[in-house]
Order: structure tokens, then sequence, then C-alpha cells
């Protein structure tokens, strides 16, 4: 599904990543660890298509399709899905009316019509009861006075109505507690399909606890340096990334 291939990016003239050889294959969770610093957010924007990132080198193919030159829209078109470590407030605009836009945009894209509104609703509520999601809250403002356990869920219900082929959550634990964390893998856990594939980008052992990868990478300095199962992450929860860090001297 997702091939990286000698990945180089930058920004601002500084090199953040310095060589990325990933493959992401569908039904398959990827975990990316690393120190702050080390590239893991750049990766997931590169991926996304965010501007301010140049990719000065190497390859980003998408079910065999080079998507390197593509902006943000036109990867989610094609089912690239970001959950932001900081999502915007769009105050006047529901979490319904956002997602019906979203999803209409997708299908213009494709050559599709709108979506019935009737085929929209019961595909909404369907989401909503699958993530035990209240209705009031979808008739809210997008992440106008939202907690961050609200934000995060409101995501993972944006990232089931969306379908995506591949969804990055770039450190979506961050700052939650562990009522919010559970449900979150919750959400994550009931999209998974052998059609999709997910990224988890994260600093700590625990979100792994709740959602188990079949692979943990840990990336250094703009390189993934280690890769292995689970373990590894339970790995690096007991004992740092210096014992890595030794290891590459």
């Amino acid at each position: 599904m997702l091939q990286i291939k000698n990945l180089h990016a930058s920004v601002e003239d500084k090199n953040i990543l310095n060589g990325i050889d990933l493959t992401v294959n569908p039904g398959e969770v990827h975990a990316i660890m690393g120190p702050n610093g080390s590239g893991k957010s750049t990766l997931a924007a590169v991926v996304a298509g965010k501007e301010e990132f140049e990719v000065t080198q190497g390859d980003l193919l998408l079910h065999g399709e080079d998507i390197s030159e593509l902006d943000p829209e036109e990867r989610a078109h094609k089912g690239v899905f970001l959950s932001f470590q900081y999502p915007v407030e769009i105050p006047g605009v529901s979490v319904t009316n956002f997602i019906k836009t979203a999803i209409n945009e997708t299908r213009k894209a494709q050559g599709m019509e709108d979506m019935p509104a009737g085929e929209m609703l019961k595909k909404i509520k369907a989401k909503a009861d699958l993530l035990e999601i209240d209705r009031k809250f979808l008739s809210r403002s997008l992440n106008e006075g939202f907690s961050g356990g609200e934000k995060k869920r409101n995501e993972i219900f944006q990232m089931a109505m969306m379908e995506p082929k591949l969804a990055i959550l770039d450190e979506t634990d961050s700052g939650l507690d562990i009522d919010a964390l559970k449900v979150v893998a919750h959400g994550v856990n009931k999209l998974k399909s052998d059609d999709n594939a997910v990224i988890v980008i994260t600093h700590y052992q625990r979100l792994l606890d709740y959602i188990v990868p079949d692979y943990v990478h840990v990336l250094m300095d703009g390189k993934i340096v280690k890769s292995g199962s689970k373990e590894l992450a339970y790995e690096l929860e007991e004992k740092g990334y210096d014992w890595i860090k030794e290891e590459l001297v």
C-alpha cells in the first residue's frame, strides 16, 4: 500500500528526514517511536503532503503511484488520513456539516455525485453508535470548547466516516487521560480491516497496550534505526533510547 524509499525531506533548508525506508501493507498497524526531534511528526506531515516540508530525495508511493507532488487534498481523496496533534477549532461549522462536506468533496474528486442525504444520515448514525458518540456531540461546532479527549474522539469519528486506506495518527495519545486513550484505541481497533492500514506515532508504550502494532520502528536523526515486534516498545519503555544509540556506535 505505502512504500517509502530513501526518503529525504527538509524544512527551511534544514534536513529532517535522512533516508527513510518503510513498507506498510494492507491490514497492518505500524508504530513509530523515537525521542523528541527525531522526525516522527515530520514523516507524518510529509506523507500527508503538508506544504512547508520539501522532499529532496527518494520515493513516496501509494498503491504504486508516486504521490510526492500531490497536494494534501489530493492525497486525502486517494485515502490518506492524518490525525493532528493539535486539531483546529472551526466556530460555526458543526461536526456533522464538516464531515458531510469532506465526504462529498472526496466523492466529487472521484467523479461521483454527493451521497444521498438518507444514506449520509444512516452512515453518521452507524459510525456514531460504533464509537459510542452522543448525537448531541455531532451538532457542536468543530473542536470549539472540546476537551483533549473530545477532539481525539472527533478525529476518530472523522476517520470512521472517511474510511481511509491509510490512517496516520500523529501522537494521538498526547495529553489524554486513560479513559480518553481507551476511547481512541477502541475506535481505531473497530475500524481496522484487511483493506486499510494504520501508522501510529507515539512517545509512549501505553498506547500500544490498546492498539497492538504488527511492527514497531525506532526513528532517530531522521532515519529508522531499528524495527521489531510489539516487544520492542516494552524494551524502549524499560531502557529508553540510549541503548539503541550505543548499538549504533
